[in-house]
């Protein structure tokens, strides 16, 4: 019974790894026929996926023959697991409902490792998923484990393209053609680098003026990026119009500070020496 034991173990031990092996080997063939980043991580999440299910179902059947090899009866422990699963199922829907919603998930490729979702009012990027939970681990570094029973809408910012939507705000005198233009320009600019070219999926698109705020007339305008490069995108165009702006004498409104200096209850008060200096504004670009 004891070598019975030994080999039932071996056997399971053996038949685990042979087999995650196997999905190993076919997941990275799979990734390499069909190509492209999001079929590798698929593969991945999926490859993990089925290992797991492949561990449990063995070692659960290697424990049912081990216990048989010792003598024990599986009949009364089956009709046992029955009953206590009944009981386990009313006070465990939510974990039930987990496992359900994950394979769901899994199924229809709603979320893989290395996307970047937000799930359950949290944001951040996938670094696991399981039939349990998806885990996450957002800006700031902090790792998230949400259950998939939480998991109503999907929020995926990884799929194929990103917008990088940018509002600019400028002050209620500036002519918005001029300040289109130079938008424009940089616009250019930044597909001509090649350091962001790679990153551009298309030019520029100018929707044109969005809102008009309390002290500054606001343009919008987007960029169709390649996915996950939409906030490098954003930052480096802000830099650049900023840099833009400055060049062209462009007001960017900022608030301003009203300073009352030694009023009294009469509310006479000192004149303070006052100067106001404005920069020449400059030609716009061609």
């Amino acid at each position: 019974a004891a070598l019975r034991i030994v080999l039932i173990v071996a056997a399971a031990w053996i038949a685990i790894a042979v087999l995650q092996r196997m999905v190993r080997t076919v997941r990275i063939r799979v990734a390499t026929r069909m190509g492209g980043v999001d079929a590798a991580r698929r593969a991945e999440t999926l490859g993990r996926v089925i290992r797991y299910l492949i561990a449990m179902v063995i070692s659960a059947v290697a424990v049912m023959l081990v216990l048989a090899e010792v003598g024990v009866s599986l009949a009364p422990i089956l009709g046992a697991a029955g009953v206590v699963g009944l009981a386990i199922g009313f006070g465990a829907q939510s974990l039930v409902k987990d496992y359900f919603t994950g394979f769901f998930i899994l199924f229809e490729d709603q979320i893989r490792t290395g996307d970047v979702v937000k799930i359950a009012d949290i944001g951040g990027l996938v670094e696991d998923i399981t039939l349990r939970h998806v885990r996450l681990r957002d800006y700031d570094g902090n790792v998230h484990f949400v259950p998939n029973g939480l998991i109503t809408t999907v929020t995926n910012m990884s799929r194929l393209y990103a917008q990088a939507v940018i509002d600019v705000g400028v002050a209620y005198r500036e002519n918005v053609d001029d300040v289109i233009a130079v938008m424009r320009k940089v616009g250019r600019q930044m597909r001509a680098d090649e350091a962001f070219a790679p990153k551009i999926l298309d030019e520029l698109e100018i929707a044109g003026v969005e809102r008009f705020d309390d002290s500054a007339v606001v343009l919008r305008c987007r960029f169709k990026v390649a996915p996950l490069e939409q906030w490098n995108v954003r930052r480096e165009y802000l830099r650049r119009i900023k840099a833009a702006f400055d060049d062209c004498g462009i007001e960017i409104p900022f608030p301003h500070l009203t300073l009352y200096a030694g009023a009294g209850k009469d509310g006479d008060a000192p004149a303070l020496p006052l100067r106001v200096e404005r920069g020449a504004r400059r030609p716009l670009p061609a």
